[in-house]
């Protein structure tokens, strides 16, 4: 199939995920054309891989350039142009408006279906503001196909905005030979990781407090992966607590599957999370993840044996269980053992992939 994406190509999970879902389609033989403001973080150079670049004229007349009419005429440009069959977008707002403006653009001359993924932020904070609701709503609605991280996503998907037809839950997936476990590389000295966009949602403030906790009982670094609004207060704070030699600020990186197995823990403290991708891919390289009891992330981490799941907030809680992983070795391999199985046999992309295939394949009406 030739398959146009479309995804926010930012440090965030819903661009991640869809650059990986791209790059994996084309290795199973599909052209795939990503079409965004910009080349997606994670997007390396493959075969039957393309970018087409949206372009935002900004006259003075707008007061906010209208991506969302220009990514539509992109759409349908390279529609037309490389023969799309199908177009696949990540993140409700606002490119599932845009797919079916494109859509609606090429009907008399040609079907162009396409799919929408919610990934959580787009139903949970952004399309349920008053400004965006009905077209969000709308716009799911007239999607061909709709896909949700979570069983969790798509219950609220299903109860805040009453849609009709069906979501079907995917989870997220990881590529277990990228990610896996190298004891080789493990650091000498206890290390807890946090990857993240550092967003307010992501509290990674409590990741410093976690480590202040820790290191009561046991010698534990601490590597915070990623950039966002909250890193200068996260440094501040290190620094106030005495902390900042034992932190390590990495900034936003894209070899994370070079960086997950020098650490031992993945520490997830988020307010919301629709699923928990860096979790995954931490399990698959063998770390064991102390996370929040929230949203889609207990249908990824079976508590007390892939990983820890305690209250939001509760840093004293969350920081027992990295206590209790960071001084018992042996606690620690058999977690790390249960947590890659988990990867290997639940969220492997030989068992995902498949499924967006399928889901392609009927919108077209090829099965």
């Amino acid at each position: 199939m030739r398959i146009g994406i479309t995804c926010y190509p930012t440090y965030g999970g819903s661009g991640i995920v869809a650059t990986e879902l791209g790059m994996e389609l084309a290795k199973r033989g599909h052209q795939v054309h990503f079409i965004s403001y910009a080349n997606p973080i994670r997007l390396g150079e493959s075969e039957g891989i393309f970018y087409h670049e949206v372009e935002v004229s900004n006259y003075p007349l707008f007061q906010f350039p209208p991506y969302c009419l220009a990514l539509a005429s992109r759409m349908a440009e390279v529609a037309v142009m490389e023969k799309l069959d199908v177009l696949h977008v990540h993140y409700a707002i606002p490119h599932s408006v845009s797919a079916m403006l494109a859509r609606g653009m090429l009907e008399k001359d040609r079907r162009l279906p396409f799919v929408t993924t919610l990934h959580g932020t787009d139903i949970t904070l952004v399309g349920i503001d008053r400004s965006y609701f009905p077209i969000t709503k709308y716009s799911i609605e007239q999607s061909d196909g709709v896909t949700a991280i979570s069983e969790n996503l798509r219950q609220q998907t299903e109860e805040v905005f009453g849609v009709k037809n069906p979501i079907e839950v995917i989870h997220n997936f990881v590529c277990t030979t990228t990610y896996r476990p190298q004891p080789e590389k493990r650091a000498a000295r206890k290390t807890m990781l946090h990857i993240s966009n550092f967003r307010p949602v992501k509290r990674v403030l409590d990741c410093i407090r976690i480590l202040a906790e820790v290191r009561r009982e046991v010698d534990a670094d601490l590597w915070m992966i990623g950039d966002g609004p909250d890193r200068g207060a996260c440094e501040k704070l290190a620094s106030e607590l005495g902390l900042i030699r034992y932190v390590r600020f990495w900034g936003k990186q894209n070899n994370i599957p070079a960086l997950l197995p020098q650490g031992h823990v993945l520490l997830l403290p988020s307010e919301s999370e629709s699923f928990g991708l860096a979790a995954l891919e931490a399990m698959a390289c063998g770390l064991v993840p102390v996370a929040t009891r929230v949203g889609g992330v207990p249908e990824l981490i079976d508590d007390g044996v892939t990983g820890f799941l305690r209250g939001v907030g509760d840093c004293a809680a969350q920081a027992a269980c990295a206590t209790q992983l960071l001084s018992d070795d042996k606690l620690h391999e058999r977690m790390g053992a249960a947590a890659r199985a988990a990867a290997e046999q639940r969220f492997n992309t030989d068992l995902i992939i498949p499924r967006y295939e399928g889901m392609y394949k009927r919108v077209l009406g090829q099965s």
